[in-house]
Formats: structure tokens, sequence, C-alpha cells
């Protein structure tokens, strides 16, 4: 437990420092932004899938560390309405921790299923984002979308998107590094599956000045 003390301390002055930027207007919340990017790290940290069992353990072990902590409900919004937040606390966090070989990343995708039925595709809020894809690993027809991952090779995740199902692969890569083009170092190697096989996917990759590995 004092381990983690001291984690989530120099966590919350992290992102208090580099995430948060600039202050919210009005009133402050009881719940920082910063306490509550700990708190949702902690989360993932002790293994806690369930919103409602973390929140129980939180307000008996880390009372300490958190003066206020929410219940389940509140949380919960607050922690979906943080994804932004979420992602640039990954994305700092990826650019200061050292990897064990910082010339090779690892880039995939996979799909990330939604529904099964034709109805919850009709009926879902996330039609017109969402769609019908195919997964080669598993042969079969899903309907959702594809998660996008660039990552060290410790599994440490860099950079990352959610797209169409039917867009290209290749496509997809190459709009996600071009965003985040800083996060590419000139001779960078970039190791991926035959799926990102193609020349102008490579081409893009050598005008970075990075080298692509594949089958």
């Amino acid at each position: 437990m004092t381990n983690l003390d001291t984690l989530l301390t120099a966590l919350y002055v992290f992102c208090d420092d580099h995430v948060i930027g600039r202050r919210r207007i009005g009133r402050p919340p009881l719940l920082s932004d910063a306490e509550l990017l700990c708190l949702s790290i902690a989360q993932v940290l002790l293994e806690f899938p369930r919103e409602r069992h973390w929140i129980r353990y939180a307000h008996k072990h880390l009372r300490h560390l958190f003066p206020y902590i929410p219940g389940q409900s509140g949380y919960g919004k607050r922690l979906r309405a943080a994804g932004p937040l979420i992602a640039k606390a990954i994305r700092k966090l990826a650019e200061v921790t050292e990897t064990g070989v910082p010339a090779l990343m690892l880039i995939d995708s996979t799909p990330v299923p939604c529904g099964m039925s034709r109805e919850t595709a009709k009926r879902s809020d996330l039609a017109g984002d969402a769609g019908y894809g195919y997964c080669a690993s598993h042969s079969r027809y899903f309907w959702g979308m594809r998660l996008y991952l660039v990552a060290t090779v410790e599994g440490m995740p860099i950079t990352w998107c959610l797209a169409h199902p039917k867009l290209d692969e290749r496509d997809v890569m190459a709009a996600l590094l071009e965003v985040d083009h800083h996060l590419v170092t000139t001779g960078q190697v970039i190791l991926a599956d035959k799926g990102f096989a193609g020349a102008d996917f490579e081409k893009f990759l050598d005008d970075l000045g990075v080298h692509l590995v594949r089958p």
C-alpha cells in the first residue's frame, strides 16, 4: 500500500503539471481532474473491472489520498466524460517512459465488436461510426469498430484510434501516424503483420524516416 501511495502521489503531480493544462472555469469540482485520472489508473492497476466494486474499495482504502470520492454514478459520468484527458495522460506517460528497445515499435489492429444482432446495428447510437467488418483471425464477420494501436515492445500504448472496420488498415494507420508524427523518430523500426503490406504505406513510412518490418 505504501508503494501505491507513492505512485499515486507522483502520478497526481505529473498529471497536474503535464496533462490538465487550463483550469475549469467556475467553481472547482470536489474531485479534481488530476485526482480523477489517478483514481482511474489505480482502478486498472488494482484490477477492478467493475466501477461499483472499485468505488467501494476506494472509499475504504484510499480516503487518505482522495478527500472526496464520488459514488458509482458520479464517478462513471466523470470517467466517461474524461476520455480526451485519459488519452492525453497515456500519451504523456508514453513520452517520458523509457523502453527496453526504443528503436522498435509495434502496430496492429483488432476488432471491437459492439453488437451481434441486426436490430442492435440498426438502433445503436454507434450507427455510422461502427459497421460490419471481417475478422480474419476468427474467420467471421462482426458489427462494431476496429482498434488501431501503436505500442512499445513492452506493450505500453503510445497512440491509438477507433475506426470503421471497412476502412483500409494501412490508410487508418497512416493517418494516425501522421497526426502523431512527433512520437515517431527518424530511424525508427515498426513491426507489423502482413495486413499492413503495401507499396503506398511503405513509401509513407519511408518519407517519415521509418523502416517497416513485416512477414
